[in-house]
């Protein structure tokens, strides 16, 4: 039994003007989504159905400098890009001892909060993306607990299409996948690579890393 695809992350170095160039190609407008204090980032939010949304994050101009590096790569990218994406464990302690049983280590989790655009706080647990040699092919995971969940609250108006994965070793990235039970079909590639499609309004539209 897998796990369930949670988001995507989309992530720019220009928030706004990446937002108008979404709403723009997607017919949809992704609503604010809220500020990830201390992270530098704030993010927009648009539904996918069934129970995924999509996560346009990228700098947050109302925070000073975080201390460290924002996350996903967000200060070394020219433009938006697909960085990695979530999969949705019911039971964040419990999905990491079978990860690690069966050979992989997605790290520790780290407890999350944030306040959304219509004043409710959203609390959530997930694992740090790995960004590093699988290029994003890797999920990271989250456990929502008793949090409304955004794709909920989110903008309608898209469903995923499809989405997948190249990667230079396959098998080899495959082995992790199947250690945290990640819903994700993997080719052959060049370099690690995100590809989802989008069902929109106006037709369909590709995202990718």
């Amino acid at each position: 039994m897998t796990h369930r695809l949670d988001h995507l992350v989309y992530a720019t170095p220009h928030l706004e003007d990446t937002v108008e160039q979404l709403a723009h190609a997607l017919g949809v407008r992704p609503q604010p989504g809220g500020q990830h204090q201390g992270w530098g980032t704030h993010n927009y939010l648009a539904s996918l159905g069934d129970g995924t949304y999509l996560e346009i994050v990228g700098p947050d101009p109302r925070q000073p400098d975080p201390d460290g590096p924002r996350p996903f790569g967000i200060d070394q990218l020219r433009g938006p890009s697909l960085v990695t994406w979530a999969i949705s464990v019911p039971d964040m302690d419990e999905a990491l001892h079978a990860a690690r049983a069966s050979g992989y280590d997605p790290g520790p989790a780290t407890a999350m909060a944030r306040t959304a655009s219509d004043g409710s706080m959203l609390s959530w647990q997930l694992t740090a993306p790995k960004l590093g040699d699988d290029g994003g092919v890797l999920p990271f995971l989250i456990e929502w607990g008793a949090t409304t969940h955004p794709s909920t609250t989110s903008v309608k108006g898209l469903r995923l299409r499809s989405f997948q994965a190249e990667h230079p070793t396959p098998e080899l990235v495959g082995v992790s996948l199947r250690a945290i039970k990640a819903p994700l079909t993997v080719s052959s590639g060049l370099r690690p690579r995100l590809i989802a499609v989008l069902h929109s309004p106006v037709g369909e539209v590709a995202l990718h890393s």
